[in-house]
């Protein structure tokens, strides 16, 4: 049977390009002798395919016999030895002596050739000369499973994002990352929450992002994480969240992206539900007393069946009797469901349980949800007030290390300063934050982490005297890297001078020794600044956009702009500030005419030319397509080279190698943003609204 079908049918939901890569990469098992197709390719891939199923889940199960059988195909395809390469070393046939033989060797071409062969243990019989054919076939075979690697490389490079898609819901992705050992137990939150890994190594299929790096956070601590786009924060960030990077297990982790995804959950609703193991074992607990009173009525039940049979003259319960057997059952029954309801309940006392409802209310009146708005369904709620809900979400848990990228995202300035506020006087434990708001890390950071090069460097204080420091820093390195370089330099020269005077050779050889004790010492890396250019634009009469007297709401009698007067130019540079909910967006979406006002007049210019950056900015790109496939699909008329060089250009800006030409793969984890604000500025737009 083939290893597709094997496949197929040990594991039925199995993707298939993986069961047509690995049934290929099976197949061709014999190109390379120098892979462990099973141990390298096909059993890592199956394990990852099942990494979500519960342990005791068919389809683990079947992993074993699965493994046994591809193992013996993959062993059928293996080349077989041949005798030769089976010999191994071999006697020779005469004694040779070298001496003789580097004489022979002068008296003819085929003597010399002879006694090499017997000298090196070969026989002159099995010599054989290069098949050009042969090579060439090997040469393919070889650039072939180059590239069949590249492909693997390509599969390695998304498993993050697969492994994401995997999970079937937030529940199960928490409950793995977070053992009810971490969260609860008494042993968990006694042991240190310091956090030290040295020399880890985090890679993105085939890109490095950590080489040998320290990961160093103390426990209470509050961090930033900073670094140029693309260098792989947030994908670190995911690492951690996932425990791909080895997190102690006592350590209870949440990692907090842009938004919720909105559903007919309401918004406390969506709080409290974040703290999976609390809402597991709330049901546990209500399942626990509903079967202790059904055995409570079972009981009774049988009790006032005993006294009626005794009144009627028939015999009760006597102890011990085979009819009191149900009894007896049903009161052990009722001991263990008792001794596991203790249990149920103390983790929950020793969770806070009984106060969530109050501390979810708090945070979400603390972000600006208040009111009857706490019960509205979190599909109602715009991008920035989504945020606020996954804020208070991963606030509501209390992890150990709480993640947060880009939290000040779509927040107005109260909610950035009531964040800012509780995270330095509430939060007890470890925070991550990557942000690129200097003010933000600046009220909140203890240190900075710099991440760039492959490494981790760490800075106290917060960014403003993080760039101190690192100016410093660097300018002590620069002051040591032109010393070590001078003082190399001045006894190269001397070793150079004197090395072959005989009155200096002694200080020469000292010189030599000297310099070999030298350490080497780079050259300090200067991060140069991105500059770019946007189209050139021609000019055209005002006005661009203009509202006359505007007046909208999304019902009558909830009015959000009224007798609005508003004028968009040329060298316009206009920023738009206001609470969240206020209206922003829905002014911007009148200027554009993709709403339209209850009363007054929404003016457009008709060669006005816009590029749109919308709130929800990722819904506009088609994640299955390329920057190139995307262009031309919006932008029909040009050449695949044209479509080409505007991906190029702004990819060299704004995009990092790994992520320019796909936006499933390591796109989607940095930079779907900046690839959106491309596309708004390919047609040159007269006007740009972000």
């Amino acid at each position: 049977m083939a290893a597709a079908a094997i496949l197929r049918e040990a594991l039925p939901s199995l993707d298939e390009p993986i069961v047509t890569y690995l049934d290929r990469y099976i197949y061709d098992a014999g190109e390379d002798p120098t892979v462990d197709v099973m141990e390298d390719v096909v059993r890592p891939m199956l394990e990852s395919a099942v990494i979500c199923e519960p342990s005791d889940s068919p389809k683990r199960l079947a992993l074993p016999t699965l493994f046994e059988k591809l193992g013996a195909i993959v062993a059928e395809r293996a080349p077989k030895k041949s005798v030769e390469s089976q010999r191994g070393l071999a006697r020779l046939d005469k004694v040779v002596d070298m001496s003789t033989s580097e004489i022979s060797s002068t008296i003819t071409y085929d003597a010399g050739n002879d006694s090499m062969d017997l000298a090196l243990g070969r026989s002159t019989r099995n010599r054989t000369t290069v098949d050009i054919k042969k090579l060439e076939k090997q040469e393919a075979k070889t650039r072939a499973k180059l590239a069949k690697r590249a492909q693997r490389d390509l599969y390695e490079s998304s498993k993050l994002v697969e492994n994401a898609k995997k999970m079937a819901s937030y529940e199960e992705m928490y409950m793995q990352v977070n053992p009810l050992e971490s969260i609860s137990s008494g042993a968990a939150k006694g042991k240190n929450k310091d956090i030290h890994l040295p020399n880890i190594d985090v890679s993105f299929g085939s890109h490095r992002i950590l080489t040998n790096a320290e990961l160093t956070m103390a426990y209470g601590r509050r961090y930033g994480l900073i670094g140029r786009n693309g260098v792989g924060k947030s994908t670190l960030l995911r690492h951690m969240a996932l425990r791909d990077v080895p997190i102690p297990t006592n350590v209870s982790l949440l990692y907090v992206e842009q938004e919720i995804t909105g559903d007919d959950t309401s918004a406390i609703e969506a709080v409290l539900k974040a703290d999976v193991w609390r809402e597991k074992l709330l049901a546990e607990e209500r399942r626990l007393n509903f079967e202790l009173q059904q055995l409570e009525d079972a009981t009774h039940a049988a009790v006032a069946a005993a006294d009626q049979n005794k009144d009627d003259g028939t015999e009760g319960l006597s102890k011990g009797s085979a009819v009191d057997l149900p009894t007896r059952q049903r009161e052990n029954q009722r001991d263990e469901l008792l001794s596991r309801l203790g249990d149920v309940q103390a983790k929950l006392v020793d969770m806070e349980a009984e106060t969530g409802p109050s501390r979810a209310a708090t945070l979400l009146n603390g972000l600006g949800i208040v009111g009857d708005d706490q019960n509205k369904p979190t599909k109602a709620f715009s991008g920035g007030w989504r945020m606020r809900l996954a804020l208070a979400r991963a606030l509501f848990c209390k992890p150990d290390l709480l993640m947060l990228d880009e939290p000040s995202n779509m927040l107005d300035l109260n909610a950035i300063a009531w964040l800012e506020d509780y995270l330095v006087k509430e939060w007890e434990g470890t925070l991550l934050v990557v942000s690129h708001d200097r003010a933000f890390l600046n009220q909140v950071s203890t240190d900075i982490v710099h991440m760039h090069s492959e490494r981790l460097d760490y800075y106290k204080g917060n960014f403003d005297q993080f760039y101190e420091t690192r100016d410093e820093r660097r300018r002590n390195q620069l002051r040591e890297y032109e010393a070590n370089k001078q003082k190399r330099e001045h006894l190269q020269a001397f070793i150079d001078r004197w090395r072959y005077n005989a009155a200096r050779a002694a200080q020469a050889q000292s010189r030599i020794k000297e310099l070999e004790r030298l350490p080497v010492l780079e050259m300090p890396e200067k991060e140069s600044g991105e500059h770019f250019t946007l189209p050139e634009t021609d000019k055209i009469s005002p006005p661009l956009l203009q509202l006359d007297n505007v007046t909208f709401g999304y019902s009558e009698d909830k009015i959000l702009l009224r007798n609005v007067n508003f004028d968009v130019t040329l060298d316009s540079r206009i920023a738009l500030i206001g609470s969240n909910g206020a209206g922003k967006s829905t002014l911007i979406k009148l200027l554009i005419n993709q709403l339209s006002p209850l009363s007054g007049d929404a003016k457009r210019n008709p060669r006005l030319r816009i590029g749109y950056f919308s709130q929800h900015h990722i819904d506009q790109l088609d994640l299955t397509q390329s920057p190139v496939a995307f262009l031309a699909s919006r932008f029909p008329g040009r050449t695949e080279q044209e479509y080409l060089a505007v991906s190029l250009l702004f990819a060299y800006y704004f995009i990092a190698a790994s992520s320019r030409f796909s936006m499933s793969g390591s796109a989607f984890f940095f930079h779907l943003s900046h690839i959106t604000v491309v596309f708004s500025c390919v047609r040159a737009p007269l006007c740009l609204l972000l």
